[in-house]
């Protein structure tokens, strides 16, 4: 009788997300701008442009100005972060991104130590680069690769796992769980023998104008933009009505809660008993001041969305 209740409360939650009059913060630092005005000046050195997404939003967020700009080079398309996508849906999303013209598509995980779909990558650019005209590098037989993408992507964790896939060797690029971590401009390394082949690794860009506020909602729970510039309050929710939407409850056992539940500060009060996170305030009363000890919503909700992010709340596709 429980699990009947809790599944008929579960068809009374939000079908439509409200997003008031909130607009996702338009986050285009100077970098970005340098970045992409280079990134247009060296493509005459690039036989092939890497585009790095993240496979959760393989759709969304997608930077217009790449295809628009830098889309006259062969074009490969990594769907990053594979493991913590819902891939049940990848023959959809392939076919969908067919109707726009990708045909060359992969999906990786670059953070394990060894990743079968990163070593398809260099075969793959390989042959994508011999079928097309090289014009004034024809001669030239080393390889050079652009990697573009928005922040925090995984752009330089798949250069480092190129590098110890191919040339046994460290990391090159710095990786951080924070947009904005490349903010060098073109920075050339080498990551295979045999071909000769380098990446120009760039720094993270998003579009000067972000097309919806869905759109950068999805961006700012994937961490593409920074949370204060979004919120985490609103990331949090948008996050527990994605969930609801996709039917994946796992943090209701996570944060020990009776059953899945849309109101999200009654999930963030649950998640902070839990954690213990909660903080000592003033409050002013007809006889005075006391302390009182609240639940701290900030820091719950900010673990509620790092604990998506490391996958602790099920593979999700968002799109």
């Amino acid at each position: 009788m429980k699990l009947y209740q809790a599944l008929r409360n579960v068809a009374k939650f939000r079908t439509i997300f409200d997003f008031g009059e909130r607009e996702v913060a338009h986050w285009f630092p100077g970098h970005m701008a340098k970045g992409l005005k280079q990134m247009r000046a060296s493509l005459k050195s690039v036989d092939c442009i890497i585009e790095v997404h993240d496979a959760r939003i393989p759709l969304s967020g997608r930077n217009p100005v790449f295809r628009e700009s830098l889309d006259v080079k062969p074009h490969v398309l990594i769907l990053n972060k594979m493991d913590l996508a819902d891939l049940s849906k990848k023959q959809r999303i392939l076919k969908k991104l067919e109707k726009h013209g990708i045909r060359n598509v992969l999906f990786t995980d670059s953070l394990k130590q060894r990743d079968d779909n990163v070593k398809k990558l260099v075969p793959m650019v390989v042959e994508i680069i011999e079928s097309q005209p090289r014009f004034n590098r024809e001669e030239n037989t080393n390889l050079c690769l652009m990697v573009i993408g928005v922040p925090n992507v995984g752009k330089s964790s798949l250069i480092n796992s190129l590098r110890r896939t191919n040339l046994k060797k460290g990391r090159a690029s710095r990786v951080g769980g924070e947009p904005g971590i490349t903010k060098a401009v073109l920075t050339k390394i080498q990551v295979c023998e045999r071909p000769i082949m380098h990446l120009l690794d760039t720094p993270g860009v998003l579009p000067p104008k972000i097309e919806s506020v869905e759109t950068g909602m999805k961006l700012a729970l994937c961490g593409t933009i920074l949370d204060h510039l979004v919120g985490e309050d609103i990331i949090a929710d948008y996050l527990l009505y994605s969930l609801n939407r996709l039917e994946k409850f796992s943090y209701v056992e996570r944060y020990d809660l009776q059953e899945p539940s849309d109101n999200i500060q009654h999930v963030l009060k649950r998640i902070a008993v839990k954690l213990g996170k909660t903080q000592r305030v003033k409050a002013i009363t007809g006889v005075g001041n006391i302390t009182v000890t609240v639940p701290n919503y900030t820091a719950a909700a900010y673990d509620f969305i790092r604990a998506f992010r490391k996958g602790e709340l099920g593979q999700v596709m968002l799109d």
